[in-house]
């Protein structure tokens, strides 16, 4: 009996070690195995260094390997042939606009080839006290990109109570300064300002250096809209908030000179932000590649007709000083033929075409017919060699500044315009260039970990594409017309667009500071 037990215990134990053999066995060549090959391409990293041969396998939302040994061979559940191709990281968009809640796929900007974009931009975002509150129910959504959140200061100034003082009360500052450390908090990457538009406009030096020091101290960023960017004023707007920047890193939201020509003037602001550079002020800048500007028409009228004055009473009491004010700033931005109405019953014609079909003159149309908060608009009124000049800039990135429902080509083309036109074209940048401005640049700005490189153990948002196969698409006539050229888009490890093709998979995510 106790023989036949020895061999029951000796069977037990084979058995046994059998089957750890056959698991190690498993666990070995599931290591082994990946869940996608990208085969035969030219990775352009983000770093602005020169392109290179490799092969990049990819596990769940990451980069687990990247091979520059092409010759060898891996095992995955899907292989792309990249032959003839350029990987590089998803292009980050840092000043967007849009509402995930009413359109997550942000299908507009996945066309041309962002994975990323930033929210709450010119000082606005969502009016809500609790930030986290809100992202927990963008997360519940199926995002198409993934989404960086700024805070406000336009609505922060709002839901404080100070809303249009110029200097607020104690308690209003105590307030305000509480809502933007709760933003931060929630993992809000910085804070933006919109100082050319109500409220934001009556914030003075003492308000914001406040605020200033708070983001500093939480390791955000400032962005802003500063507070006028027509020629005569753009330095002076610089200066201001390079005083910000004695607390915390700095950020000029869609860098111009209204008015201004040339690559000198361009040149002269460029040393401005040079010379904060060298007194330890961390400055940078975005850029759209287009030269008409575009925001709400209010942006055209004094700020005595804006809110919280009565435009109905400025209508009553001073209307021929308005009518004046009117005229003379139309002509001053290049004429009536060179605004396009975006948004309202008069949208897609010129405020010419406007006042032609009413039979009055512009300034009237634009007053009595329109008022200030009666559309958005196209502004051309930017130099092309100036705004190239700032493009070519190290510290310069690219930006959309648009949204799903804006009317005007960069909300659809920017980054494909990038790409068709300053690379392929005009050869102003090149591949590996462009491609940091729109990702490497981008990340380590805003602060986001582990994206906007092509690197083992970064998340995997990548795109596959020939640049001479980019298309823009997107016009001032028909602005909503999408991107094409880009044959993979991945965001967080999984294709999400395939041949121009959407495939209904989204996979963005909230991107909190500290936590991606």
């Amino acid at each position: 009996m106790e023989k036949l037990y020895r061999r029951a215990a000796l069977f037990v134990k084979l058995v046994v070690a059998s089957l750890v053999f056959a698991s190690c066995q498993q666990v070995a060549t599931d290591q082994n195995r990946y869940e996608l090959l990208i085969r035969n391409a030219m990775v352009v990293d983000g770093t602005g260094s020169a392109a290179y041969a490799a092969q990049v396998l990819i596990n769940g939302d990451s980069i687990a390997l990247i091979d520059t040994d092409t010759s060898k061979t891996y095992t995955a559940d899907r292989t792309i042939n990249a032959a003839g191709l350029y990987l590089t990281p998803g292009f980050i968009d840092t000043h967007a606009h849009g509402d995930p809640l009413e359109t997550p796929d942000f299908s507009n900007f996945l066309s041309m080839g962002i994975t990323t974009i930033c929210l709450g931009q010119d000082g606005f975002s969502p009016q809500r006290e609790n930030l986290k509150e809100w992202m927990r129910e963008v997360d519940g959504k199926e995002l198409g990109v993934n989404v960086a959140m700024f805070a406000g200061h336009n609505t922060l100034r709002m839901l404080s109570g100070i809303e249009y003082d110029s200097i607020p009360s104690e308690p209003g500052m105590a307030k305000l300064e509480q809502l933007l450390t709760d933003a931060l908090d929630a993992g809000c990457f910085g804070m933006t300002t919109g100082l050319e538009y109500n409220p934001g406009y009556y914030a003075r030096p003492t308000e914001l250096n406040r605020l200033a020091e708070i983001v500093g101290n939480k390791g955000g960023i400032i962005m802003s809209h500063m507070r006028n960017e027509d020629d005569a004023f753009v330095e002076a707007s610089i200066r201001e908030l390079m005083e910000q920047g004695k607390y915390c890193p700095v950020h000029v939201s869609h860098i111009k000179v209204v008015y201004g020509k040339g690559e000198e003037r361009a040149n002269r602001v460029l040393q401005v932000l040079d010379s904060a550079r060298q007194q330890g002020i961390q400055v940078t800048a975005d850029f759209y590649p287009y030269t008409a500007s575009y925001t709400g028409i209010a942006i055209l009228f004094p700020d005595w007709a804006k809110k919280p004055h009565d435009y109905q009473e400025v209508l009553k009491t001073r209307r021929q000083e308005l009518a004046t004010f009117l005229r003379n700033k139309i002509i001053q931005r290049n004429g009536p033929e060179a605004t396009l109405i975006g948004s309202g019953p008069y949208k897609s014609k010129t405020l010419q075409q406007v006042a032609e079909e009413l039979n009055k003159p512009f300034e009237l149309a634009l007053m009595e017919d329109i008022g200030p908060y009666g559309a958005d608009g196209a502004y051309f009124i930017m130099d092309e060699t100036l705004q190239e000049t700032f493009l070519k800039d190290p510290h310069v990135m690219v930006c959309t500044d648009g949204s799903p429902t804006m009317r005007h080509p960069r909300s659809f083309g920017a980054f494909a315009r990038i790409l068709e036109t300053y690379v392929v074209q005009k050869k102003l940048l090149s591949l590996e260039e462009a491609v940091h401005k729109m990702t490497g640049l981008s990340a380590k700005t805003i602060g986001l970990p582990n994206r906007g490189l092509v690197k083992q153990g970064y998340k995997a948002d990548l795109l596959l594409f020939n640049p001479e196969e980019i298309r823009e698409n997107a016009t001032y006539e028909n602005p909503h017309q999408e991107a094409s050229g880009f044959r993979y888009i991945l965001v967080n490890g999984k294709v999400v667009r395939e041949e121009d093709q959407q495939i209904i998979v989204r996979t963005g995510r909230v991107l909190k500071k500290h936590s991606n």
